[in-house]
């Protein structure tokens, strides 16, 4: 049995990783953290949760819990996980880390758009990033992984075949991507309460967002050279999912038929990837509560635009999910254990 230890138990990713290995057959939840919520049992805060009525939140003392578990889920703010993956991966331990700390691998990118210095170039180097489409091998044989960001997921495995194949100009992506309200996280904010978020929707970030240079960076390793895109998230008024359309450019004369076809060749053995024929619509509330990304593809024939559409679950294929199948990868289990679930309508 898989001892395992979520640093940062108490969010939106850290609630989403019991619940999914509360069904997991070769794991145990041995150690949960959370600053604020430091003396309560998990079920005090998700009554759902209630076969975890016997586990106590602690404060996150490293040498504390670096005995009570083999592998460490990290579902800290950014900026706050350098220090405690540092510790842990240098004491030989296993760690998926769900923020932004070691998904740079240029540490001066990191410290441009995160503001905050990476003291840990050393660790840096030996991440992996998580992204199981693109290296599942790298990951299989990882001490550390990078869990990619949300939006990054969408658009990364949204471009990926049409980038690989060179079937669109790299320098003309435009990513557009809606987000629901989980995607800021479990905190106090008047911005993202109920009557400030029902009713309205807004972009925000707009050609700033910290998610574009993890974009570019996967994106650049695809197609062989430096890319730079337009990336623009919105907020919408619901609560989990995301939905991401893309534009680009299509660099040759290619039919409807061929590019679905190159796609799902693409993905033909990725259990949580579904290429849908011509005239699919991605739907976010198709993948609700599941680790599926679906894609949509259009041809633009006026403008020779490829319109790629993407939609996962920000909190399962955009960040526990995700970090649940990398685990299952890293740790010899089958890749769907705990993940193959059907989608969770309102």
């Amino acid at each position: 049995m898989l001892r395992v230890a979520i640093c940062g138990g108490s969010g939106y990713t850290g609630c989403e990783l019991l619940r999914l290995l509360s069904n997991h057959p070769g794991v145990t939840v041995t150690a949960v953290t959370s600053e604020k919520s430091a003396g309560k049992s998990i079920s005090d805060l998700f009554p759902y949760l209630y076969r975890y009525s016997n586990l106590i939140y602690e404060q996150l003392k490293v040498n504390d819990i670096l005995d009570r578990a083999d592998l460490f889920f990290m579902a800290l703010p950014h900026g706050r996980s350098q220090e405690a993956v540092d510790f842990l991966f240098k004491h030989g331990e296993k760690v998926i880390d769900l923020s932004a700390d070691y998904r740079l691998r240029d540490v001066r990118i990191y410290e441009e758009w995160y503001k905050v210095p990476h003291k840990f170039q050393t660790t840096l180097k030996k991440a992996v990033y998580g992204l199981p489409e693109l290296y599942r091998k790298k990951i299989a044989k990882a001490n550390l992984i990078a869990n990619p960001g949300c939006y990054p997921t969408g658009a990364i495995l949204g471009l990926y075949p049409a980038t690989k194949n060179k079937l669109i100009a790299v320098d003309s992506i435009v990513i557009d991507s809606k987000s629901g309200t989980s995607g800021a996280g479990r905190k106090s904010d008047i911005k993202f309460s109920y009557c400030e978020v029902n009713e309205g929707f807004k972009a925000y970030a707009v050609a700033s967002h910290r998610h574009t240079p993890e974009i570019e960076q996967e994106l650049s390793v695809i197609a062989g050279k430096d890319i730079k895109i337009n990336f623009t998230p919105h907020l919408a008024p619901f609560d989990r999912g995301i939905l991401t359309t893309i534009y680009a450019r299509l660099t040759k004369n290619i039919s409807m038929e061929k590019i679905i076809d190159v796609y799902k060749k693409s993905y033909s053995n990725e259990p949580f990837v579904q290429v849908l024929d011509d005239g699919g619509s991605p739907n976010v509330k198709n993948v609700r509560g599941t680790n599926m990304c679906e894609v949509g593809l259009t041809i633009n024939m006026r403008t020779d635009t490829l319109i790629i559409v993407t939609a996962i679950d920000n909190l399962m294929k955009g960040a526990s999910g995700q970090a649940v199948h990398n685990m299952n990868i890293m740790m010899g289990f089958d890749e769907k254990t705990a993940l193959d679930t059907i989608a969770m309508f309102p």
